[in-house]
């Protein structure tokens, strides 16, 4: 069995964090490349993460949770956050990075940077915010094959109430929308969860080859 397959047989959503336990500045640091690393709808990641470790902001996002204890005793709070508008603006913004990235002439992506800005302006204004929100998974699925490669447990959670971590969190006058919360840390050895047996579909009821 591949190491990746077993990283994934070892990780799960962990339920009770240790508190004792705290996330490195390196370990963290290596999370962090990894979600910037991940792959996005025309490479312009139109999201952020706010990492909170300040505890009473912690505690008000717990009420905001349903009451979710990973929230507080997670040893960081990782909120991802889509950007609810997409604009030239966002596509210049990646133009002009990836001319200086990869050392490219003034106008080499004009072409590349118009086709863009076309797509974008055919999507829908309401369907717009869920495009972006989309992306926040792929970043979250590379945080949680990095954190697992290194140990660290994550609990991927959608039951929270985003319109409260908006406000909470002063993402509304940031234009960005809580999408996804990712409590992260050390599981508690009292977590009975981490015994459980993963269940998921055999390959039969889930792959068709046509």
């Amino acid at each position: 069995m591949s190491h990746f397959n077993e990283n994934a047989k070892w990780r799960y959503a962990t339920k009770k964090f240790d508190t004792s336990k705290k996330v490195s500045a390196e370990d963290l640091a290596t999370l962090k490349e990894a979600i910037r690393l991940s792959a996005s709808s025309f490479g312009l990641q139109l999201y952020k993460v706010i990492i909170v470790v300040n505890p009473e902001v912690r505690a008000k996002l717990q009420e905001a949770s349903w009451g979710q204890t990973q929230v507080t005793e997670a040893s960081h709070l990782l909120v991802f956050a889509n950007q609810t508008i997409a604009t030239a603006a966002d596509v210049d913004a990646y133009i002009n990075n990836a001319i200086a990235t990869r050392n490219l002439p003034q106008g080499a992506l004009d072409g590349f940077g118009d086709y863009m800005k076309g797509a974008i302006s055919n999507i829908p204004e309401e369907v717009k915010p869920i495009w972006n929100a989309k992306q926040t998974y792929i970043a979250l699925s590379n945080l949680l094959n990095a954190a697992a490669e290194l140990k660290i447990d994550v609990t991927p959670m959608e039951g929270f109430v985003p319109a409260k971590y908006n406000e909470i969190l002063g993402l509304d006058k940031l234009n960005l929308n809580a999408s996804l919360v990712a409590p992260i840390g050390y599981r508690h050895e009292e977590d009975a969860t981490q015994h459980y047996a993963k269940v998921r579909k055999s390959n039969e009821e889930l792959f068709i080859t046509i």
